[in-house]
């Protein structure tokens, strides 16, 4: 899957009040958060990381 990645970084936005978990991308030039994929389980986060090229060390986790 092509999606560029310039200007960058992965996160996982989680609520607290819900648990609710989506992954995507926030510009680090303007914090805008671009929402890719839901997360409902480890087999969906792999599936994302594998997706973007994505590894654990660089996936960020917001509340």
């Amino acid at each position: 899957m092509e999606f560029d990645r310039t200007g960058k970084y992965p996160v996982i936005r989680a609520s607290i009040c819900t648990g609710e978990k989506v992954a995507g991308f926030r510009s680090t030039e303007d914090g805008h958060f671009e929402e890719l994929m839901l997360i409902r389980n480890d087999s969906d986060l792999r599936e994302f990381m594998r997706l973007y090229g994505v590894s654990e060390e660089e996936l960020k986790k917001e509340w």
